[in-house]
């Protein structure tokens, strides 16, 4: 029995500028899916071995748990982020980042700078900790993460999310990502933290 599913697009798969529908139908459709299958794998075979006792898998189980895991749910934050027509957040979300960052351009360098250097994903979290909102370059899904931080908004960085468009042009990719952003969305996100 299957415990996650595939959530779907919050937009129709040809709403976006710059980023094709047949980008989104094998970002989302196959590769998003295949981390929520190897979840519900990895969910069973952690089962199985609660049932027989036999933990002799134990580390590679862990570590593909929190690979799959932090992968199907960063893909579903990235898509949730998308589907709007770019600008900017709108206001908690734009006081907070003018309050963090100085201002939105001084964040959004920042974020860009990551993007370019990272792995994996750039992702803008709010920290209780220190009650301040970060950049994190996030590796490997699972790589860079930071306990406790909660993720607002996130780029997916992996070639499998541009090259169909773009090829090793990321920096385009960037453009149309910021282009497709629904800050209504990604602020109203916030406001609920």
């Amino acid at each position: 029995m299957n415990i996650f599913e595939m959530k779907p697009l919050p937009f129709d798969y040809d709403a976006l500028e710059g980023i094709s529908e047949k980008q989104i139908r094998y970002h989302h459709d196959k590769h998003y899916l295949s981390y929520v299958n190897n979840r519900n794998d990895i969910e069973q075979k952690l089962n199985d071995a609660r049932e027989k006792g036999d933990f002799s898998a134990i580390r590679t189980l862990k570590l593909n748990e929190s690979h799959n895991a932090s992968g199907m749910i960063l893909h579903e934050l990235y898509f949730d982020c998308l589907g709007g027509k770019g600008g900017k957040p709108v206001e908690r979300l734009t006081d907070k980042i003018d309050q963090d960052f100085g201002s939105f351009e001084n964040w959004k360098k920042e974020f860009l700078a990551i993007a370019k250097s990272s792995r994996g994903w750039v992702l803008l979290c709010f920290d209780p900790s220190d009650g301040r909102l970060h950049n994190f370059s996030v590796d490997f899904h699972d790589i860079g993460a930071v306990w406790g931080a909660i993720p607002i908004l996130a780029l997916d960085v992996w070639e499998h999310a541009y090259y169909i468009d773009y090829g090793p042009d990321k920096e385009k990719y960037f453009e149309a990502f910021f282009n497709n952003l629904n800050w209504e969305r990604i602020s109203d996100d916030f406001d609920r933290i």
